[in-house]
């Protein structure tokens, strides 16, 4: 563990109002939320964070990690809605087994987005999410209006408990789960808007035509 440097504390501090904001979407107790930032604090505190390019974007993804492993508990999943989209925190540098489990219970995660979610709705709950991306910066990266993206999210949430639409798209879903664990993994979150936004530009395309 590192001493936090005041550069890293201000960051910290900074972002705590938001990273509150997210654990207290995820969950119901607002003590758990608490909780999930003071674990946020210590994750920063051992982290080395002079492999960290962008201090917000890595505390907003270490938050919804912890958050959604305390959704995960088995007290919390009696208490939450039917029909909401988890995943596993990963940690790819624990033991093996252990990751290799978390790893597939996010793959299965977005396999289920895959099969139910359109290629825009698929992009726009991810961001939305998993990352706790503001509309208009979902609007920005996939160049939709602000409006669109907020009525796509509620959309995406609606059809999430629905049947699946489509058969699981093996590359699709390989992709995605790669560019996902490297964003949560690391907080760079450009590959994975990219791959998002690529795959809609066939439907694109196809409207254009």
């Amino acid at each position: 563990m590192t001493a936090v440097s005041e550069a890293d504390a201000v960051s910290f501090v900074d972002a705590r109002p938001r990273l509150l904001r997210i654990a207290r979407r995820v969950l119901i107790n607002p003590a758990d939320a608490d909780d999930v930032v003071q674990d946020a604090w210590v994750r920063w505190h051992e982290t080395d964070r002079g492999q960290v390019r962008d201090p917000a974007a890595f505390l907003t993804t270490a938050t919804t990690r912890l958050a959604l492993n305390v959704r995960q508990s088995a007290r919390v999943r009696r208490e939450s809605p039917v029909g909401t989209w988890t995943v596993d925190p990963v940690d790819l540098d624990a033991n093996p087994s252990g990751a290799a489990e978390q790893v597939d219970g996010v793959g299965r995660a977005l396999g289920m987005l895959l099969e139910r979610l359109s290629a825009t709705e698929r992009a726009v709950y991810v961001l939305r999410e998993a990352f706790d991306y503001p509309h208009r910066r979902i609007a920005e990266v996939l160049e939709l209006s602000e409006a669109n993206v907020r009525q796509i999210v509620t959309r995406a949430r609606r059809r999430l408990s629905e049947p699946p639409r489509w058969a699981l798209d093996a590359t699709a879903h390989q992709d995605l789960l790669d560019a996902f664990l490297a964003a949560a993994q690391t907080g760079e979150l450009t590959a994975l808007e990219q791959v998002l936004a690529d795959a809609i530009e066939p439907a694109r395309l196809s409207l254009a035509a």
